[in-house]
């Protein structure tokens, strides 16, 4: 690869990791769609992280707070997607168990009652149960699905 093309892919990286967070996995994956080559996309993932453009600590904060608060996602939805970014637990896990107890039942409560409005079911169990499924969907713990919509534990 030469020089030239190295700079330039280094320019457009640096650039599009400004412009929002980027996960050091995000980074690499696209680095190898551009057709860089492994040891070059080492040393520019190295470069990046020194000069702060890509954290995964950072990325795993705002990735978190994104998901949690404008797209309404559960802990388990959160952790998963994490995951699939090769994002160490170690480094996510915190920013999970961080997440204010009141707030996410709140916004759970508040999304079955959104989804309560535009489901039709049979009978109240019918109901339940897509309320429940929906819930998980979205990466809710059953404890919590259980508690606001006032179900006996198991």
């Amino acid at each position: 690869m030469s020089i030239i093309r190295e700079e330039k892919a280094m320019r457009r990286i640096t650039d599009y990791c400004a412009k929002s967070e980027q996960s050091r996995a995000d980074v690499c994956e696209k680095l190898k769609r551009w057709n860089i080559d492994n040891k070059v996309i080492e040393g520019m993932l190295h470069a990046l992280e020194v000069s702060g453009f890509i954290n995964d600590d950072r990325f795993s904060r705002s990735f978190v707070n994104d998901k949690l608060r404008l797209d309404k996602w559960g802990r388990l939805k959160i952790a998963q997607a994490l995951d699939l970014r090769n994002i160490p637990e170690a480094v996510y896990r915190p920013y999970l168990n961080d997440i204010d107890e009141d707030e996410y039942i709140a916004g759970l409560k508040h999304l079955l009652n959104m989804k309560k409005r535009s489901i039709e079911g049979k009978n109240k169990k019918d109901k339940e149960a897509r309320l429940i499924r929906f819930a998980a969907s979205r990466g809710f713990e059953m404890q919590y699905i259980r508690q606001c919509l006032n179900l006996p534990g198991e």
